[in-house]
């Protein structure tokens, strides 16, 4: 069972060994130094209290140790995307499955977002599995890469 959480200082190492090695190689980004690490968590409170909030980034911990992130961004007042990457070593337990399904929870509850899009690199079949498995839908692919989306559930359906 995973918990997201939000970031903390305390959080940079453990980012910048998810942004590494092999967990970067289907994102558009480079390893994480630890500067940009620090940065990275350095800045989160802002988005905790920026109004309105557009941005919401959580660690996923699994028996207290962040093995990943999960981050839910407003494209639009009613639109948002959400991102994940779990570290090598926690690949194929189902916790960013379950990283999403808390996500989307919070998309749809907490926030004015009706919609939610993803996409993946073309080669990374695991992370389709992850979107599949949180009932988004393929909407074809945008510039090479995999689109799916997935609106709220509607709430007077039985």
């Amino acid at each position: 069972m995973i918990e997201l959480r939000e970031l903390t200082m305390s959080h940079t190492i453990a980012l910048q060994r998810i942004y590494s090695g092999v967990s970067v190689r289907y994102i558009e980004r480079q390893e994480l130094t630890f500067g940009e690490a620090m940065a990275v968590v350095a800045n989160a409170p802002a988005h905790v209290r920026a109004v309105p909030r557009d941005r919401w980034a959580f660690g996923i911990a699994v028996d207290d140790d962040l093995i990943g992130m999960v981050r839910l961004q407003c494209r639009t007042e009613r639109h948002a995307s959400i991102s994940y990457i779990l570290r090598e070593d926690s690949w194929g337990r189902g916790y960013a499955t379950q990283a999403v399904a808390g996500m989307l929870h919070h998309a749809f509850t907490a926030t004015g977002v009706t919609s939610v899009g993803a996409r993946h690199h073309p080669d990374n079949t695991a992370s389709a599995r992850v979107l599949q498995k949180n009932k988004f839908t393929y909407r074809g692919t945008r510039d090479g890469w995999p689109v799916y989306g997935i609106h709220k559930p509607n709430s007077s359906s039985p």
